[in-house]
């Protein structure tokens, strides 16, 4: 091999380990990188090190990608309260984008030839890892030892002993993939069209049954604050899901298209998001205007597609985060929260920009900006068009 540097996305499961180990034995160089979007912490991460360099690797290393996370995708998703098919936060899909470009980054930093991860060919990551990793380094090879020789877990397993590695590889009844916008919750009943997940699938259980009241403060769209307190909006976020989580809110299961053209069903909690997407939703309500909220609903529905399917270089993209970000200028204020066991409510909100503002005129009361003469002819005029065709076509 002219360049045997190669960097393998490696996150200490079985696919990467096996990556890991095939890949240094064929005679690359390789450097395992893991890129933590929210689902590892110290422990994690020192217990993956370990297990890295165990099988083979060159060297590893974790790159907390969390602040980029939140700057380059996360605060769009709330800007454009995105929510997949009205129900999917994008909790996932959205981190592999980060660190599919965080993977390319140190790969070129190195100097390696060729990238490598563990996917299948039956999902939609391999879609967003290929699609990054051509776009930004297409003279980067790209290999795939899991997708290319459909090997079954048991082949893995056997290939691992065989060289020395006798770890317990013992497959989970549920899949769990935790990250800062939510876990995504896999099992046999996600296999189907008509079971449901049973209470104990979910990592988080309910602890908390007395309902309790929270506010959140946000700022042009952001997450500013939880009750007063004023932090950063990924502290807010991690805050936010340890108290709302115990409520055993945010939990569905997710139907959708999948990027290669079929149905797929994924469990998934994210108590955090989904709260902060509706209240942010709540309070957009009550500061944009109506065309602004129409035209959000579109392009934030686009958003989240493009995003889902790894889209994320097309220049599209910018110019709908331009977008959302210029819509957000007013939407400031506290929203007023009810927390129940796998439930909560929208309360209302404060706002100085709120355009309820009594002063001008109030829904169904007595108005203050217009006259009765004003409504009737306003009325009359907006009939026209109605009444010209009706006219015209009255024979049919």
């Amino acid at each position: 091999m002219k360049n045997n540097k190669l960097v393998l996305a490696y996150s200490g499961g079985l696919d990467t380990s096996y990556c890991l180990m095939k890949l240094s034995k064929k005679g690359y160089e390789v450097h395992a990188i893991s890129i933590n979007t929210g689902g590892f912490d110290n422990a994690g991460i020192a217990e993956m090190k370990a297990k890295a360099l165990q099988m083979g690797a060159h060297t590893y290393k974790s790159v907390d990608a969390l602040d980029t996370f939140y700057d380059k995708v996360v605060k769009y998703l709330v800007f454009g309260n995105v929510l997949k098919n009205n129900t999917y936060p994008l909790s996932v899909s959205a981190e592999r984008i980060i660190q599919a470009m965080e993977i390319v980054a140190y790969a070129k930093e190195i100097g390696a030839g060729a990238i490598a991860h563990g996917s299948t060919g039956a999902g939609n990551d391999q879609v967003r890892f290929d699609l990054i990793f051509q776009v930004m380094a297409p003279e980067i090879e790209i290999i795939t030892p899991i997708r290319d020789q459909q090997l079954s877990r048991a082949e893995e397993i056997e290939y691992l002993k065989e060289n020395g590695v006798d770890l317990s590889w013992e497959k989970a009844q549920y899949s769990i993939n935790q990250g800062l916008w939510g876990t995504s919750v896999g099992g046999k009943e996600t296999l189907t069209s008509k079971d449901s997940l049973p209470e104990s699938a979910y990592p988080s259980q309910v602890e908390e049954e007395s309902p309790a009241q929270i506010s959140l403060q946000f700022n042009k769209g952001e997450l500013t604050g939880i009750n007063g307190i004023i932090d950063e909006p990924v502290n807010n976020i991690n805050k936010l899901q340890a108290q709302v989580k115990k409520y055993g809110i945010g939990r569905d299961i997710h139907v959708g298209d999948t990027i290669i053209g079929i149905k797929g069903r994924v469990g998934f909690e994210a108590a955090a998001p989904l709260l902060i997407i509706k209240a942010h939703h709540l309070l957009e309500k009550h500061t944009l205007s109506k065309w602004q909220q129409f035209q959000k609903e579109q392009l934030g529905n686009f958003y989240g597609m493009l995003l889902h399917e790894g889209q994320y270089l097309d220049p599209v993209l910018r110019d709908l985060e331009a977008f959302l970000l210029s819509s957000q200028e007013t939407v400031s204020g506290t929203v007023f929260i009810s927390l129940h066991p796998y439930r909560f409510e929208l309360n209302g909100i404060e706002s100085e920009h709120d355009l309820m503002n009594a002063a001008f005129g109030s829904y169904g009361e007595l108005n203050k900006g217009w006259t009765a003469e004003d409504a009737k002819g306003f009325i009359k005029l907006l009939s026209n068009q109605n009444k010209i065709y009706q006219f015209v076509n009255k024979k049919q």
